[in-house]
C-alpha cells in the first residue's frame, strides 16, 4: 500500500492559496479518478482505492500545517506502513513557480509541515514531491506570500505542474519511486 499525502491548510480561507498546492494536487487526483473524500479519520479528509494495481491512500491532513505530521504518523500506524510508503506533496520556495521536483529523503528545508512529519515518523526518509512557488518578491513576507493565491499568470504555469504532479503520483503505483524521480526530474 501506498499513502500519498498533499500538505495544505484546511478551511476557505487558504484555498488555493501558494501553500496548499499539495492540496490542489490531491483535490485534482480525486476528481480526475471520480472518486469521493472522507472525513474524520487520521486527522484528515482521505480516500482508499486500488490504482494501477496498487492500493492507494490520498490524504489530506486538516491539523493545519504545521501539525501534518500528527495525521501522517496515524495513517501510517493504522495500515502499518514504512516511511518509503509516503510521498508527500508540499510547496517549495526555493524552486520556480510550477517547477516540480522529486526526491527521496532529506531535510525539513525551514517547511513546518515537513518537519513535523519527520518529528512524528522519527526519520527523513520518506518520498517528497516539492512543487515550486518562488520566494516572495519586494517587501511581501514569506508568510503573506505563502498564503497568498497565484496570480492569473502564475496559475497558467500551476496548472500543467499540478497535471505533471499527478502523473508522478500515478506513475508511482506502476514503478519504484527512483524510475519515477528519474522521469519527471527534469
Amino acid at each position: 500500500m501506498k499513502c500519498i499525502v498533499g500538505l495544505g491548510n484546511p478551511g476557505l480561507k487558504y484555498k488555493k492559496t501558494r501553500h496548499n498546492i499539495g492540496f490542489q494536487v490531491i483535490d485534482h487526483l480525486v476528481s480526475q479518478e471520480n472518486w469521493k473524500l472522507k472525513k474524520d479519520k487520521f486527522k484528515g479528509h482521505y480516500v482508499q482505492e486500488n490504482w494501477h494495481g496498487e492500493r492507494v491512500l490520498l490524504l489530506k491532513p486538516q491539523t493545519y500545517m504545521n501539525l501534518s505530521g500528527q495525521s501522517v504518523r496515524e495513517a501510517v500506524d493504522y495500515f502499518n506502513l514504512e516511511p518509503s510508503d509516503v510521498l508527500v506533496i508540499y510547496d517549495d520556495l526555493d524552486l520556480p513557480t510550477g517547477k516540480i521536483r522529486l526526491r527521496q529523503k532529506g531535510g525539513h528545508g525551514g517547511h513546518n509541515g515537513i518537519k513535523d512529519i519527520i518529528n512524528q515518523l522519527g526519520t527523513k526518509e520518506f518520498n517528497r514531491l516539492r512543487f515550486g512557488i518562488d520566494k516572495p518578491e519586494g517587501e511581501l513576507s514569506v508568510v503573506d506570500h505563502v498564503l497568498g493565491k497565484f496570480s492569473k499568470a502564475e496559475q497558467k504555469t500551476i496548472e500543467p505542474s499540478i497535471q505533471d504532479a499527478a502523473r508522478a503520483c500515478e506513475a508511482w503505483c506502476e514503478k519504484p519511486f527512483l524510475e519515477v524521480m528519474n522521469d519527471f526530474n527534469q
